[in-house]
């Protein structure tokens, strides 16, 4: 039986004091916001996740030479499944599910992977439908690894310490910076056709920015809830008039998808399956950092028994939701942590806003022609609301850490992590001449700075030096 939200909130209940410095919250995670504003609120998180969420099958079905309606059903089973997912995350059903304002959406993590193994597939011989049976049978049982390694979260109180949760959380608002800057300067496309970086992309995406900064500094709650909605909504009707949307994506998409699992079929093999278990791996640790910061701005414990309770389940909402995924014809599932940056914007860290979230994206995913307007977002107007996000995530990242004492090993781990995540972030091709198991596991900055924290937490001794503060001001009263 789920154990009750009183009892989960009696359990341990968060420092006030420190909560503070994370978010002033207008809605705490168990209170409940009007309906109006709950759907506001809501509607600012779909339009921060939307595109995270077809971008990975959008590439992959590229990859694999799909044809437009099978692209376009796999996207709408992509949004589809993040609603499913995101609501099983937010109720907490039993033990699955972290019970936190927590999204769910398409991993980036695997998309080298599986663009490998199905492009492998296809050119010894496969349709690209066979492949897709082979990625999605892959994927299926790749999610049992983090089903099953959810329940022994427990046992590694001692290695996911504050220092580092917090050196996780800051490298994931860190590393999606770039991905911010791109969006504001016209995004992929425009560094293909000569525009990345224009005036016009720049002016556009810093009025997005600026909006957001005006609306958040006004005072007046439903502004402030409101902020990245509204920059959003002006940033889209100026492109409009500046003849940067392109609405004939549209008359090309169906007018409904109707979810049907195992519709490609399921194929299995071994060798294709070998990355894939540590990228299970990974992702159960970059799902730890998404729900640390989810609980640090929601003004939750960051550690302790109700705070691992919530990881443990958390994991294993993540692990199902990728099975529930590869079921029904999409790739595998993970938080997402544009969810953060909301949260810091808004100030609304309710749980009960992620099932408008989840009703939202399952609704985008039956119809596709409402996701093909969202689709229609110009570049530059997601990247000036997205990157004041990413920054927000950073922050909540250093307030983490800020939180536990500071000492000479804490402070090794955090440099050395920062110091490999963001490095592979800044120079990819570092890993061009690796194996492609390697290429895997580190071209993440998220992965690669979050197994440096893990391994240096477990292996550096505890002893090594008295608390840099204290070390400082003796130093001071010496001289």
């Amino acid at each position: 039986m789920a154990q009750s939200n009183q009892e989960l909130a009696v359990d341990e209940a968060p420092d006030p004091n420190k909560a503070k410095a994370y978010v002033e919250l207008i809605y705490g995670l168990d209170d409940r916001p009007p309906v109006v504003e709950a759907f506001f609120v809501a509607l600012q998180h779909v339009l921060a996740a939307f595109v995270g969420i077809i971008t990975p099958p959008l590439i992959i079905c590229n990859a694999l030479g799909l044809d437009p309606a099978q692209t376009s059903y796999i996207v709408s089973m992509s949004l589809f499944i993040s609603g499913v997912s995101t609501f099983i995350q937010c109720k907490r059903i039993g033990v699955v599910g972290s019970g936190l304002l927590s999204l769910q959406g398409t991993s980036f993590s695997f998309l080298g992977p599986i663009i490998g193994v199905g492009t492998a597939a296809v050119q010894a011989g496969s349709s690209p439908q066979e492949a897709l049976a082979l990625i999605f049978g892959v994927c299926f049982f790749g999610s049992f690894i983090e089903i099953i390694l959810s329940r022994f979260l427990h046992l590694a109180q001692k290695i996911i310490t504050p220092v580092v949760s917090g050196t996780v959380v800051m490298v994931i608002g860190l590393s999606l910076i770039k991905t911010g800057i791109i969006s504001l300067a016209g995004g992929v496309v425009a560094q293909q056709n000569g525009t990345f970086g224009s005036s016009q992309n720049l002016a556009l995406g810093g009025l997005v920015l600026a909006i957001i900064i005006l609306l958040n500094v006004l005072g007046n709650r439903y502004l402030r809830m409101g902020a990245i909605a509204i920059g959003l909504f002006v940033g889209y009707i100026i492109s409009i008039f500046l003849g940067l949307v392109d609405f004939s994506v549209l008359g090309r998409l169906p007018l409904f998808s109707l979810p049907i699992p195992f519709r490609y079929g399921m194929r299995f093999d071994f060798a294709a399956f070998v990355p894939f278990i540590l990228l299970y791996l990974i992702t159960a640790i970059e799902t730890i950092g998404d729900l640390t910061a989810t609980s640090a701005v929601s003004k939750q414990p960051i550690k302790g028994s109700l705070y691992f309770r919530r990881i443990k389940g958390g994991v294993l909402g993540d692990g199902i939701n990728s099975l529930l995924a590869a079921v029904f014809n999409t790739f595998p599932n993970t938080t997402f942590s544009q969810n953060n940056g909301v949260i810091q914007m808004t100030g609304v860290g309710s749980r009960y806003v992620g099932f408008y979230v989840a009703g939202i994206f399952a609704v985008l995913g039956l119809l596709p022609i409402v996701g093909g307007i969202f689709q229609a977002l110009p570049q530059p107007v997601l990247g000036g609301a997205t990157i004041i996000m990413f920054g927000s995530i950073a922050v909540a990242g250093i307030n983490i850490i800020a939180s536990t004492e500071i000492d000479r090993r804490a402070l090794i781990i955090v440099a050395a992590s920062l110091a490999l995540g963001l490095g592979v972030v800044y120079v990819p091709e570092i890993l061009n001449d690796k194996p492609a198991l390697i290429k895997n596991i580190f071209s993440s900055g998220i992965s690669t700075g979050g197994l440096t924290a893990i391994l240096l937490n477990a292996f550096l001794p505890k002893q090594m030096d008295s608390p840099i503060v204290e070390q400082s001001a003796e130093s001071e009263l010496d001289s």
